[in-house]
């Protein structure tokens, strides 16, 4: 028999601790079953293909840490059963943090997945490829994070200066003025290379650049060459933009922007780089471009008329436009929302498919929000017939529908470089599931 003294104890001490047991297991269990919702949400709206890098987590070592959980940003990952799993693919960016985090070394990273392949070009750790004096940075090598891209452009200026015997005009021709092209830029000017930095658009800032006014960027304090710690957390596209632009003018940097690279060919241990301008001598190339690569075009007659475009800059030029917007992505439907947004716009929205599957639910959410309000059209299963000065004409369901039209806005993707690394020899390979 318990004695009172002993009972008492018990009941001081014990009740407490199985009463914070019980409320521990409902919290656990409860954000189990929510993750597991999120996987169901994912799997049945298309949303659990990643995109880019991401982790896969070896479940016989797994042992529920929930280190992981706690150290993606993103909230992408969750428990079910027991073991971490990417619950949200879509929100997955690539960082890293998880596997950084995992106590038990059950995380590795990878590329694609068995149903969706992703070419990756052959890169080594000092980021040069299989062809010896080409580098690659950032975007194109599977990268897209700014943090990361700026880091591995510094990187890989820093192999690129150990180049020996160079007799070229140039030691390095950069090709991209993104994250990781500038930053390679400002590491060449401070190891006194001789370097061009070329851009085939007509501002820096790469894949930034090209989002829609006021969107929200992610990225972290980084390293940047000559000018130290860059400290931004969450910042929009305009101040990044801002920010770039006071760097270029503080150091002085050169970038020959709308210079297009179009042709490399080897030339001893260097290369002659061909522009749309001129040609340069190199003794190496980095490739800091992004994977856009060629705006995906429609193929239909009038796609060369002045307002068709291939990118969503600035809304406010469309207020009071009749807009159709093509694509089905969440590009796609980010542009009709901005669009709508401005005053006395009229925004349609085309899409192939008769679902829209590969799209974050809050853009889902906003557009069904937006069509009910009757503020842009949804035209699914419907596909661009033909474009005029001042109508279009879709055809859906086997009849065409004409649409009295301002502006087009195409936001089908882009034909990755694939077919010129290969030219010049860089190795790609498919990647599904792969590290």
């Amino acid at each position: 028999m318990l004695s009172n003294l002993t009972l008492t104890t018990l009941l001081i001490y014990g009740l407490p601790f199985l009463g914070a047991l019980a409320w521990y297991l409902a919290r656990r269990s409860r954000s189990e079953r929510q993750s597991a919702a999120r996987l169901t949400q994912a799997v049945e709206e298309g949303l659990n293909e990643p995109a880019s890098l991401h982790p896969v987590i070896d479940p016989s070592r797994c042992l529920n840490s929930r280190a992981c959980v706690a150290a993606c940003p993103e909230n992408a990952i969750g428990i079910i059963g027991g073991k971490a799993q990417l619950v949200d693919a879509a929100a997955c960016i690539g960082h890293g943090a998880c596997k950084a985090a995992c106590p038990h070394d059950a995380i590795q990273l990878v590329f694609g997945t068995s149903k969706r392949g992703m070419d990756i070009p052959l890169v080594k750790p000092n980021f040069e490829t299989n062809v010896p004096g080409v580098f690659i940075a950032g975007e194109l090598g599977g990268m897209g994070l700014i943090r990361k891209a700026v880091e591995q452009g510094r990187q890989a200026m820093e192999s690129i200066a150990k180049l020996k015997g160079s007799a070229y005009p140039h030691d390095v021709v950069i090709v991209g003025a993104g994250p990781a092209g500038i930053a390679a830029s400002l590491a060449a000017k401070e190891k006194k290379l001789r370097f061009v930095t070329l851009e085939q658009e007509e501002s820096f800032g790469g894949t930034v650049y090209h989002y829609p006014r006021n969107k929200v960027v992610m990225t972290a304090p980084v390293q940047l060459p000559i000018i130290g710690k860059m400290k931004f957390g969450e910042v929009s596209k305009e101040r990044l933009l801002a920010f770039w632009t006071g760097v270029v003018k503080r150091t002085g940097l050169k970038i020959n922007f709308f210079e297009r690279m179009e042709t490399v060919k080897r030339e001893g241990v260097g290369f002659v780089v061909t522009t749309s301008r001129q040609q340069y001598r190199t003794r190496s190339i980095l490739l800091a471009v992004g994977r856009r690569g060629t705006p995906r075009k429609l193929g239909v007659k009038g796609e060369e008329l002045p307002k068709v475009v291939y990118r969503l800059i600035d809304p406010e030029q469309y207020s009071g436009k009749r807009v159709l917007v093509v694509g089905g992505g969440d590009s796609a439907l980010e542009a009709a929302l901005a669009c709508a947004g401005e005053p006395r716009t009229t925004v349609t929205l085309s899409y192939r498919s008769d679902a829209f599957s590969r799209v974050k639910p809050a853009n889902r959410e906003r557009l069904q929000r937006a069509e009910a309000a009757s503020r842009v059209k949804v035209l699914l299963s419907s596909n661009v017939d033909e474009i005029g000065g001042d109508s279009v004409v879709l055809e859906r369901g086997g009849k065409k529908i004409r649409l009295e039209n301002d502006a087009v806005i195409v936001c089908a993707g882009g034909i990755l470089p694939t077919p010129f690394l290969k030219d010049i020899g860089v190795q790609v390979d498919t990647k599904y599931g792969a590290a």
